[in-house]
């Protein structure tokens, strides 16, 4: 499946399975329960997937882009813009899967509210999209990008935020990741950000270092991945590729 059909699917879970502008303690314990279940795994998933992009795009973004490019792409502000693109990734997979649910539990007045806010944030996204454009070009913009899908987060954490309090189900901890998994990404950003600063100029050899210490850094993250977050490595089997082969 797609990852616009994945969103359309669950998207349509939210709306089946929560009634719209209905206050929580007036619906079935067991649909709430499920819908932040749900909601916690997503959120986690594109945590993992936005942070595995942003650590290992900041020390490859230059090797990938060479690869691709050459000397044309890779050297000047190309790695540079990349980097931030993978931040913005990050915040783009965290806003689509929080307005998601967002848009699915809000009443019709509510989101008629939140649609006069989005004109009112656009004006200000053109305005700061013209400043730091000017200041920082391309970087700017993305950068601008950043900031609107920042406040978009916000503005979706808190309305779910609000939503669960009378309930004891708390979907957000799925932003809360466990130490070793920080850890592991801590040190793999660290290791790979030295690699790319001390190998990846100096010849084959050193580049071939560069790429192995990469790939020895995203397997540890990937394992430790599997070891602490067992609830989402089974929800990621139970609805991708169980689904995938039913469809095959």
């Amino acid at each position: 499946a797609t990852v616009l059909e994945t969103s359309s699917r669950f998207y349509v879970f939210f709306v089946k399975v929560l009634e719209r502008g209905k206050d929580i303690g007036h619906q079935k314990r067991e649909d709430v329960s499920m819908a932040a279940t749900v909601l916690e795994m997503l959120v986690k998933l594109v945590l993992l997937i936005g942070l595995t992009i942003t650590v290992f795009g900041y020390s490859y973004s230059h090797l990938a882009l060479d690869i691709y490019g050459g000397s044309m792409l890779s050297s000047g502000s190309g790695p540079i813009l990349l980097r931030c693109y993978c931040v913005y990734v990050l915040l783009l997979a965290v806003n689509g899967v929080t307005e998601c649910f967002t848009f699915a539990a809000m009443s019709k007045e509510e989101v008629d509210r939140y649609n006069l806010m989005m004109m009112a944030l656009s004006l200000a996204f053109l305005g700061l999209s013209y400043y730091l454009t000017w200041w920082k070009g391309a970087v700017g913009f993305i950068l601008a990008n950043c900031l609107n899908m920042g406040f978009r987060i916000a503005h979706s954490l808190q309305y779910i935020s609000h939503y669960f309090k009378l309930s004891e189900n708390r979907p957000l901890v799925g932003l809360q990741l466990p130490r070793p998994l920080l850890l592991a990404y801590l040190g793999s950003a660290i290791v790979t950000a030295f690699s790319q600063a001390s190998l990846s100029q100096q010849g084959l050899m050193a580049l071939s270092v560069h790429v192995l210490l990469g790939a020895v850094c995203l397997i540890i993250v990937l394992i430790t991945i599997f070891f602490t977050e067992p609830k989402l490595v089974w929800f990621v089997r139970t609805q991708f590729f169980s689904q995938d082969k039913k469809e095959t």
